[in-house]
């Protein structure tokens, strides 16, 4: 099958032919159909978060179940799939807690004396967060993947996969917005524009949306801002405190930088949380200043959008279906798996929402 593979940090991905093996036991083989490209790829094409090379990239993804391996129970041949990088064994301490997105458990992996699932020539390749799924086919354990509604398009599915589940997950379940709380989100990709919809539709008072690119800002408001910031022209901090006369009750950091990361604590208001979502670079380290944590002021992380995936991605796609859910202007561009560097390098410019691979 064709595959985008990272051989190199720096450089680009090239599509090659490998091979993928039969799914044994807990496991699906799953054709792919559509594959978001995520700013969380281009942290590892760059050197920011290590992974063992060469490897299949891609974690964003929807398609259809060709087959499964024995004591599968969750999905059949035929079935439409969104598949998710936080795959679960189920009986962990997290698992047991609400805390699915948090499981590490090596159950949901090959053990090394297994044959490995994606192979090049006879060498084994590291499956890229569980998935790889800038690939034709996909072979993963049954708790990385939920059946979903057969009406639902494939490419605005697999945006679910990740940067949709991440951006309203980290909305609803790890903050718990309110209706009529304040809510800052920095940074309007695709996880970004996905919490300001998140917020939306929990209810939020004002939604103040804040990116360095003024063209965002009538996107954002599609999406359910009622402000927007530009960066590159005002100080977020100072604008949002003066917007809302003393802070935000909700942050939510979708860049993935230390800067943005200390805006996003510094517009709280008294008990307000700043939730970090985007991926600091390995090695780096914030600055906050203490005397704000007497005011009841929180940082926290949200892996994932805290997600039950299994649950939780069926109903954003009734979301979507209804209406409330805005997937289809976060599709930018569709694309062939052969323009996926193509994508990247637009990704960088920060003028798009959402590339997506489309597979025929």
């Amino acid at each position: 099958m064709k595959a985008a593979v990272l051989r190199e940090v720096g450089k680009p991905l090239q599509i090659e032919d490998v091979q993928i093996d039969k799914p044994g036991a807990h496991e699906v083989l799953i054709r792919t159909r559509a594959a978001g490209v995520c700013h969380s790829d281009l942290h590892f094409i760059e050197g920011l978060w290590p992974h063992p090379l060469p490897a299949v990239l891609g974690h964003e993804s929807a398609g259809v179940v060709e087959a499964v391996g024995a004591e599968v129970a969750r999905v059949k041949p035929g079935d439409h799939v969104i598949t998710c990088l936080s795959a679960f064994c189920g009986h962990c301490e997290f698992c047991l807690t609400d805390r699915m997105s948090l499981c590490v458990s090596p159950e949901t992996r090959r053990k090394a004396d297994e044959p490995a699932r994606i192979t090049q020539n006879g060498a084994a390749m590291p499956q890229f967060l569980n998935l790889s799924s800038f690939a034709e086919q996909m072979l993963v354990h049954e708790h990385a993947c939920v059946a979903i509604r057969k009406d639902m398009p494939f490419d605005r599915a697999a945006l679910i996969g990740c940067g949709v589940m991440t951006g309203v997950g980290a909305v609803i379940l790890t903050s718990r917005v309110r209706p009529g709380e304040t809510v800052a989100v920095i940074g309007l990709g695709g996880v970004g524009l996905s919490a300001v919809n998140g917020a939306a539709i929990a209810g939020a008072g004002r939604i103040i949306a804040i990116d360095m690119s003024p063209s965002k800002s009538n996107l954002a408001k599609a999406f359910g801002a009622t402000d927007f910031i530009c960066a590159a022209e005002a100080d977020p901090v100072k604008t949002v405190l003066e917007m809302t006369k003393g802070g935000v009750e909700h942050s939510f950091e979708c860049v993935g930088l230390t800067k943005t990361c200390e805006q996003a604590f510094g517009m709280l208001k008294r008990g307000g949380t700043a939730n970090v979502v985007g991926m600091v670079p390995v090695g780096q380290s914030m600055s906050l200043p203490g005397t704000a944590f007497l005011g009841g002021r929180r940082i926290q992380g949200s892996m994932m959008g805290s997600n039950r995936f299994p649950v939780d991605m069926p109903r954003l796609v009734d979301m979507y279906m209804a209406g409330k859910l805005k997937l289809d202007d976060m599709v930018s561009r569709r694309i062939k798996l052969a323009e996926v560097n193509d994508a990247f390098a637009e990704m960088k410019t920060g003028q798009i929402a959402r590339s997506v691979i489309v597979f025929d």
